[in-house]
Order: structure tokens, then C-alpha cells, then sequence
């Protein structure tokens, strides 16, 4: 009877230990990389990409531009035509800094775009679900947004779910 009583105790001692231990668990998920790796086959990615190339081609058309103009410019003063080497170097200047406007505002755009984009309610809606099921069926408490958690300064690979994350997604889209 006594060594029953004994062994219950322990039981119990060891289980609270266990229960105690599953109630700290913190896990951590790179939504940027969720991000680049199933939201990316989206319709609106696509839509991104293209309209982020397209800007980039306009900038090499026109920074060819300029380098053309400088190309002239460079001529019309070996030929000793000062005059038109003077219009040239205008016209060379007021299109680099019409370049540099353009892509300050285009960078800016896109970059608003993008951020747009990675917080959109169906794509965030998905993702939460799947960190929320992978949480609660794993057993964590919390789950840390990796990138963007100043007070994380070490963790463990263990507790990185974002793979299972991508997986679980890539699953359920059918990929």
C-alpha cells in the first residue's frame, strides 16, 4: 500500500512537470519567408511582378536615354560644336533628374504595394489559421512573428514552424 501511495505521488510529480513545461512552449514563423514561398503564385503577385518589371524596363529605356545623350554630348565637344554640346548636357541633366524622380516615386509605390499586399485579410486569414492549427495541435502557446520581434535574440530551429507553415499551405491550395 505504501509503495502504491509512493508511486502515485510520483506519477503526479512527473506529470505536473510535463503539464508545466507544455504551457511555456513558444514557437517562432517568418512570415516574409511564408510569403515568398506560397503567397508569390497569387494573382496579385503576379500583377506586382509585372508592374515592378514593367517600371524597370522604363527605367533602363530612359537611363538608356541619357546615356545616349551623354554619348552626343561627348561628340558635339570633340567636334568643337560648344553650343550643341551645352543643349546636350541640358537636356542630358533635366532627364537624369526626371529619372531619379520618377524612380523615387515608382520605388516608393511599389513598396507600398508590397506591404498591401503581404497584410491582405485572405492571404493573413490563411496564414493565421494554419500558425493557429499547427500551434494548438503541437502544443505551443505562443507564436512569435520572426522578423518582426525586436526581443527575440536566440531561439532554437526546434521552434521554427515556418516550414510546416508553407507545407500545410501548399497542402490545402492543392500544390
Amino acid at each position: 500500500m505504501r509503495k502504491t501511495c509512493v508511486l502515485v505521488l510520483f506519477l503526479c510529480g512527473a506529470l505536473s512537470g510535463v503539464q508545466a513545461q507544455q504551457l511555456t512552449r513558444f514557437a517562432v514563423v517568418d512570415l516574409v519567408k511564408v510569403y515568398s514561398a506560397f503567397f508569390r503564385e497569387s494573382r496579385a503577385v503576379r500583377e506586382f511582378e509585372e508592374r515592378s518589371a514593367r517600371i524597370q524596363a522604363e527605367v533602363d529605356r530612359m537611363t538608356q536615354e541619357v546615356q545616349d545623350l551623354r554619348l552626343r554630348q561627348a561628340e558635339a565637344a570633340l567636334k568643337g560644336d560648344e553650343q550643341q554640346a551645352l543643349r546636350l548636357e541640358s537636356e542630358a541633366y533635366r532627364k537624369t533628374e526626371y529619372l531619379r524622380e520618377y524612380y523615387r516615386l515608382r520605388t516608393q509605390e511599389l513598396e507600398d504595394q508590397k506591404k498591401r499586399l503581404a497584410q491582405s485579410g485572405a492571404f493573413l486569414d490563411q496564414v493565421y489559421d494554419e500558425i493557429r492549427f499547427i500551434a494548438e495541435s503541437e502544443g505551443y502557446s505562443m507564436v512569435l512573428n520572426l522578423k518582426e520581434s525586436t526581443g527575440i535574440l536566440w531561439f532554437s530551429p526546434t521552434v521554427d514552424i515556418t516550414d510546416k507553415v508553407i507545407e500545410n499551405l501548399r497542402s490545402k491550395a492543392g500544390r
